[in-house]
């Protein structure tokens, strides 16, 4: 007789809840379909206690309808209870939601984030001032032009440890430089932003300096409008006022 394993399944999230639970029968909010290539089909799943198969057309009879759930975001599954195995192996959120405990695997996981995570903090710990600040910016907003620079650093190592997929591609973000001199200018008082967030204008005397496009965000849109000719001379004015 084969002797069956005991297995392990858990949550990918790195945010554990104490209880997930997973569907465990095809809906239209729910999809449960599984396509076999022998047959050339989409074939339905369900999870049922009393049955040795989790394809609906293989099932006899009344099915007793079986409910899965993860606590603390694991799932242990005794050997025996191979339906729930084979219906986990094919359920369209295994390796997107859940997967089968791989130590190997996991390990190779980690270091990938662990690595990933210290690159975001060397560059954290490395990066201009003005960089860091600009970068700061987009968590905590204007809040940072009363921060000490080591405030800043410090922040921005922490950000950059919680979440260094948004630190590097705030790092990557050829307009976040410009953006956060716009804030700035309008900050200082050297521009100044309509309440309707459509239009710039200088402060000193409310001549218009740009019109926002429509549906865009004012300091995205001024920042890309700072890379054109007639752009990049108001922002070497604004620098310089700045300074």
């Amino acid at each position: 007789m084969e002797k069956y394993k005991d297995k392990l399944y858990e949550l990918t999230g790195r945010h554990q809840p104490i209880l997930n639970k997973i569907p465990s029968r095809h809906t239209r909010k729910n999809p449960l379909m599984w396509f076999d290539e022998e047959k050339g089909y989409n074939r339905e799943l369900r999870y049922a206690t009393n049955q040795k198969s989790p394809f609906v057309d293989e099932q006899v009879g009344p099915a007793t309808l079986g409910h899965i759930a993860f606590r603390n975001g694991k799932l242990h599954v005794e050997g025996k209870q191979q339906n729930l195995i084979k219906f986990l192996e094919k359920h369209p959120l295994n390796g997107k939601l859940f997967r089968e405990h791989n130590k190997v695997e996991i390990a190779e996981d980690e270091l990938d984030y662990l690595e990933f995570k210290v690159e975001s903090m060397k560059y954290a710990k490395e990066m201009e001032i003005d960089q860091a600040e600009a970068i700061l910016r987009v968590e905590i907003g204007s809040e940072v032009s009363k921060m000490t620079t080591k405030e800043i650093r410090r922040d921005l190592i922490v950000m950059a440890e919680r979440n260094p997929k948004l630190f590097l591609s705030l790092v990557q973000d050829d307009n976040i430089m410009l953006r956060n001199i716009g804030i700035k200018a309008t900050e200082a008082g050297i521009l100044e932003l309509t309440q309707d967030q459509r239009t710039f204008k200088w402060k000193s005397n409310g001549r218009k300096l740009f019109e926002v496009p429509h549906e865009e965000h004012p300091y995205s849109a001024l920042a890309a409008w700072f890379k054109t000719d007639e752009g990049m001379a108001a922002f070497k004015t604004i620098e310089k006022r700045l300074n």
